[in-house]
């Protein structure tokens, strides 16, 4: 990876949030550098990491009761979060990521606490032998140290990366971007000091936020202080961290979904699971943003999927054979086929085949979530055999794909690279390994 000496002009915002993070922090913390804040997040990840199992999941709990009781304040300051982002213009779908409401808050204490009732992921027996010589080797899992992230107007992964990470043992440094300034930075003192009331190191929470856009550069230079960095949000944003950084990077990368529509896809099943897969929140990853649909059930299903699509204010950009079964579609480019609405739009191809829908998903998918709707076991089976993606899904809704859907309690977000975790980043993904070894006086000849 290559490093820069400015700024990536792609980061989130330009903005600062030093008022707001200043506002509720201790100014011994509020004066320090960002590779300052890192290296008090390095020291405390020692402690941290030393937690016992019902210690860290206390932590957590008490982390939930105080964002319950700070809901209000949580409110107001995202209420002025929001009230700048339509100002400026910000996106429909990122003011969407970027809401919340007091059912919203309650949902991320609920995930924290779900979070704490997970299994340790610490301290694991992988693998255990002796040697001949008599030496133990066993490999454990632990901690990876410092857990850095960097995303965009999303203030639910303020508390879920912090949660994933405190409950595997490591500490955490947060850059949240200028969009959502004023929320993070009430949710992180909130954090911090559920912490500190508990007798735990709060510094084991930081956030690089009141450092604007060279906090996040050192932040992705932290080589030696942050042990992995995520970063969550626009293909840009994703783009911009894995180049410029020296920190190793996790990639969650964008999400050009398909559903195929087979031949012998039941009618109410395909027109349900699409309508909620790109319905039910258009601004996520996990949404479907292309339909393929098998050219001998475009007759039979197209015009009813379409159609619930459309009432539900979906706009369909479809191709012409689409057009010619759908009233009201814009003509699609090459460029529909390769892009991430984020909104309610949604492309529709009809393809000869599977083998059609299968060469159309390799070569515009992103490896994020595919799904087919059919009544073909074995066109199940071959979908979900030769799908190169990190969640391959056969009659399923696409949004699915979620760490608390899969029963991690929440996420660090999805993975689409191949190297140590791929799909939804839970726990146990948050944790490295070391090999331990007892011996009784052994050397080697």
């Amino acid at each position: 990876m290559t490093s820069s000496s400015s700024a990536p002009s792609t980061l989130p915002g330009d903005a600062t949030a030093a008022e707001a993070v200043r506002a509720t922090a201790p100014d011994a913390w509020a004066a320090t550098s960002a590779r300052d804040r890192m290296r008090l997040a390095k020291s405390a990840s020692r402690s941290i990491g030393l937690l016992r199992d019902a210690d860290k999941a206390g932590m957590l709990h008490a982390i939930a009761h105080a964002i319950d009781g700070a809901s209000d304040r949580i409110i107001v300051a995202n209420d002025e979060d929001l009230a700048r982002g339509r100002a400026t213009g910000l996106s429909e779908s990122l003011q969407d990521r970027l809401r919340l409401d007091a059912q919203r808050v309650a949902a991320l204490a609920d995930a924290v606490r779900a979070v704490a009732e997970l299994p340790d992921p610490v301290g694991r027996l992988l693998d255990e032998r002796v040697l001949p010589n008599g030496v133990v080797l066993q490999k454990v899992s632990v901690p990876f140290g410092v857990v850095g992230s960097i995303y965009e107007a999303r203030p639910n992964v303020t508390v879920d990366i912090a949660a994933l990470a405190l409950r595997s043992g490591n500490a955490v440094v947060l850059r949240g971007g200028s969009a959502a300034e004023k929320t993070n930075a009430v949710l992180i003192d909130v954090m911090r000091t559920a912490l500190a009331d508990r007798g735990v190191d709060a510094e084991a929470i930081q956030t690089v936020d009141d450092f604007g856009r060279e906090g996040a550069r050192d932040l992705m230079q932290a080589r030696g202080l942050v042990d992995v960095l995520v970063p969550r949000g626009s293909a840009q944003l994703i783009e911009t961290v894995v180049t410029e950084s020296s920190v190793p990077v996790i990639e969650t990368g964008a999400g050009v979904v398909h559903i195929v529509l087979d031949d012998s896809a039941p009618l109410d099943w395909a027109r349900d699971i699409v309508v909620n897969a790109k319905v039910q929140r258009p601004s996520v990853c996990n949404a479907v943003e292309t339909v393929l649909v098998v050219g001998s059930a475009a007759e039979r299903v197209l015009p009813s999927v379409a159609e619930a699509l459309q009432q539900q204010g979906v706009t369909v950009h479809g191709d012409e054979r689409t057009a010619a079964l759908v009233p009201n579609v814009i003509p699609a480019t090459d460029a529909d086929w390769s892009t991430e609405y984020g909104t309610l739009d949604v492309a529709i191809r009809v393809v000869a085949d599977l083998d059609g829908a299968l060469a159309h998903i390799r070569e515009y998918s992103t490896g994020h979530t595919e799904s087919i709707i059919t009544d073909d076991a074995a066109h199940a089976e071959r979908f979900l055999a030769e799908v190169d993606a990190a969640v391959v899904m056969a009659n399923a809704s696409t949004r699915f794909t979620d760490g608390g859907e899969f029963g991690f309690g929440a996420e660090v977000g999805i993975s689409t690279q191949k190297l140590h975790a791929r799909g939804p980043m839970g726990l146990p993904e948050l944790t490295s390994t070391k090999w331990l070894a007892r011996g009784a006086g052994q050397t080697r000849r």
